[in-house]
C-alpha cells in the first residue's frame, strides 16, 4: 500500500466543530438530545504537534485488516519514535509505504494487515527509514 499524496496540516478559519453531548447509537435508535457538550477543536484533538504532522492519502489494500482502506487520509506525526506494533509510514527503496512496524532483537519487519501481502524483512542493504507514525485514520469520503 503506497501513499498517493502528502499534505501539511493547515486549517481554514477554524477547525472547531460542535460536539453533541450523547454519542450516536449505531444499534437501536435513541432519543436525540438537542444540547451541545462543547466545541470540539479538531486540531487540538487530532494534531498535538502541528509542525511535525502531515496528512497522507492511501492507495492500495495491504492494510485493510486494521481498517485502513484505499482513499483514506492518515494523520502522521513525524516527531514520534516508532515502537513495535505501531503503524508507520516507511520509506523503502525510495517509495512511501504504510505498514505495521515490527522489531524484535535486531530484526525489523514491515507487516501488512492483509494476508495477500507478505511481510517485508528489512535488511541492512535496503534503503529504509521510518518517515513517521500514523496517529489517526480518517476513513470514508462521504456516505454511500
Amino acid at each position: 500500500m503506497f501513499i498517493r499524496s502528502i499534505h501539511q496540516i493547515g486549517w481554514a478559519d477554524s477547525p472547531c466543530l460542535p460536539l453533541l453531548l450523547n454519542p450516536i447509537s449505531a444499534g437501536f435508535p435513541s432519543p436525540a438530545d438537542d444540547f451541545l457538550q462543547s466545541i470540539l477543536d479538531l486540531q487540538e484533538a487530532l494534531v498535538p504537534r502541528p509542525t511535525a504532522t502531515f496528512m497522507m492519502r492511501v492507495k492500495g489494500h495491504s492494510m485493510t485488516g486494521c481498517g485502513i482502506h484505499s482513499g483514506d487520509l492518515l494523520i502522521v506525526d513525524r516527531s514520534i519514535d516508532p515502537v513495535d506494533g505501531a503503524v508507520v509510514i516507511a520509506v523503502l527503496e525510495g517509495e512511501f509505504t504504510v505498514k505495521r512496524f515490527r522489531k524484535s532483537g535486531g530484526r525489523i519487519m514491515l507487516v501488512a494487515e492483509n494476508p495477500d501481502f507478505p511481510p517485508i524483512v528489512v535488511s541492512q542493504e535496503m534503503d529504509f527509514y521510518i518517515w513517521g507514525v500514523v496517529t489517526f485514520n480518517v476513513h470514508g469520503h462521504g456516505i454511500h
